[in-house]
């Protein structure tokens, strides 16, 4: 941990290129002269906020591009499953093999395990050297790993280069939402941040549909050419993402006040002197100062700096953060655990299974995330006016209903498809109402809620953690579902519609509203109160956070 700075003044200089960390903040002139605890709003929620924020946008679009990186490896893989020629070169896939189920969940999930490792190790990189940094990172492990994929011979080889791939895959969709969340105006955070999840869908469309195509080239490039195009999205989301700036937060937390108040500048296209950007430098500058003499207080003078790190990832599971930790984890995990990825990678399986045969369930299992990408549209419009407990709430029963359906006609009509064509078309629909009503609901919101319900001393560890738990499950669910659909039949619906409910039970009892909210706003809604130490450790960081003039 830092020390923090001494007393502040900084230059009133617009035009100043550098900034001194030991030097006290001057809070430029404006409306107040002390921190406001009034609502932040910068303008208009929705479409039309974003049109008047292009650059921001721009900054959002281009981070989430890491979501892509995984949208795209869905699209490959869910294709590459069938393919003759891909199962030639590595028979342990093929159904054939006395292995296939484990095999083939095994190789399909490692990517997610070792996106889960990367979700580890990324707040550290995010926290020292900046969020843009470490989602540079993270485009060298994927690029690394894509590599190792095309030109792979061998499973053994096969796997290994799709977990190397996944440290990419996990720390760039760590990243995504990490930055954006820090880079947003409150009134239009949660839109941005639905942009991650579009991101993955439409990496899985132009995936999928590159691969279908692909399908039918003769030998090794049918699969080997969707393996290695996917180097050249996270290429562009390493070296675009060096083009914006570093987020006001992370430069705060840096101490680099004058900086920071730079970001916002640009961030928000407004003068310094503006009163909402003074209202936000202030906000920020106040939390951050409130965070580090908190974790001054809670760890003392520690130095070694691996016991710090795995301390300060243990306060998250105390009392004061718990609630806190358990919605930011509870989500992501409710999102893998609704099926959908079970859906996604297996699709042409399931849609088989149903009665569909030669090409319909390819070319179904192309229009899922076509649906998905249409259903997320109005999310990512309007999830800042509709919020997020309603959506986390009915999301996860609009879920449930479909799933619970799909188990009774698949429990009476399975192996009876040919005689009851109706009814295999009608498990058709209830798949497709599951992915809209995902799509509108927990697609988003685990790349939502994370990023915005931790305070700012937590919050690359919190997201790392609640990223971490996406994996982990996406990783459960890769392995088990070929097994779950061989032996289970029908009861695989039923597994998946009890987590739905469950996530609208949890919902109901733990998901509070944020939004509306600045980031150092949140802890209100959380019902967080201070205690006699925590009321004299914000009264210190709201006394060296005033204007000194």
């Amino acid at each position: 941990m830092s020390e923090k700075p001494k007393s502040m003044h900084t230059s009133t200089d617009a035009n100043e290129e550098t900034s001194n960390p030991d030097s006290p903040v001057h809070l430029e002139d404006g409306p107040s002269n002390s921190l406001s605890t009034t609502a932040l709003s910068y303008d208009n929620q929705g479409i039309s906020g974003i049109v008047r924020s292009p650059y921001v946008f721009g900054a959002a679009l281009l981070a989430s591009l890491g979501g892509f990186s995984f949208g795209y490896d869905q699209g490959v893989i869910s294709l590459i499953l069938t393919m003759p020629q891909f199962r030639e070169q590595f028979p342990e896939v093929a159904p054939e093999h006395s292995s296939y189920g484990f095999n083939t969940g095994f190789m399909t999930g490692m990517l997610e395990l070792g996106a889960f490792v990367g979700c580890l190790f990324f707040p550290v990189i995010a926290d020292r050297w900046s969020r843009k940094v470490g989602i540079a990172a993270a485009t060298v492990f994927f690029t690394v790993g894509s590599i190792i994929q095309t030109a792979a011979f061998n499973y053994g080889t096969l796997v290994a280069g799709r977990a190397i791939g996944g440290i990419g895959v996990g720390t760039l969709a760590m990243g995504a939402p990490l930055y954006i969340s820090e880079i947003s105006p409150p009134n239009l955070r949660g839109s941005l941040l639905v942009l991650e999840f579009i991101s993955i869908v439409v990496g899985a469309i132009i995936s999928y549909w590159i691969t279908y195509g692909t399908r039918e080239i003769p030998g090794d490039w049918s699969f080997r050419l969707p393996f290695l195009l996917q180097v050249v999205p996270a290429l562009i989301v390493g070296i675009g993402i060096q083009f914006f700036p570093f987020s006001p937060r992370w430069l705060a937390m840096r101490h680099r006040n004058e900086d920071c108040l730079r970001s916002l500048e640009a961030l928000r296209r407004l003068p310094r002197t503006d009163a909402r950007v003074q209202q936000e430098w202030k906000g920020i500058l106040h939390e951050v100062q409130l965070q580090e003499l908190v974790l001054r207080h809670e760890h003392g003078a520690e130095t070694n700096l691996v016991v710090l790190e795995f301390k300060q990832w243990n306060d998250l599971f105390k009392p004061k953060y718990l609630r806190r930790t358990v919605v930011g984890l509870g989500i992501p995990f409710f999102q893998q655990f609704s099926g959908i990825n079970a859906f996604v990678y297996y699709a042409p399986t399931f849609f088989a299974a149903l009665g569909q045969d030669y090409e319909m369930p390819l070319i179904l299992s192309g229009m899922v995330n076509i649906c998905q990408f249409v259903a997320g549209i109005p999310t990512f419009l309007f999830l800042d006016k509709m919020g997020r407990r309603q959506l986390s709430i009915w999301g996860g029963v609009a879920m449930g209903i479909p799933h619970i359906i799909m188990a009774g006609i698949v429990s009476k009509y399975d192996k009876k498809w040919e005689n009851n064509a109706g009814m295999g078309w009608f498990g058709v629909a209830l798949l497709y109402i599951y992915v809209i009503a995902y799509a509108a609901s927990y697609g988003p919101l685990p790349w939502c809620l994370p990023a915005e319900v931790f305070p700012s001393s937590k919050r690359a560890k919190g997201v790392g953690a609640a990223t971490a738990m996406v994996w982990l499950s996406n990783f459960i669910v890769g392995v088990i579902v070929p097994e779950m659909q061989l032996k289970l039949g029908w009861g695989i619906y039923l597994f998946f519609g009890c987590f739905c409910f469950a996530a609208a039970v949890f919902s109901f009892f733990l998901v509070p509203e944020t939004a509306g909210k600045s980031l150092e706003e949140i802890g209100v809604v959380f019902g967080d109160r201070l205690g006699d130490i925590e009321r004299e450790l914000e009264a210190r960081a709201a006394q060296e956070t005033q204007v000194v003039h």
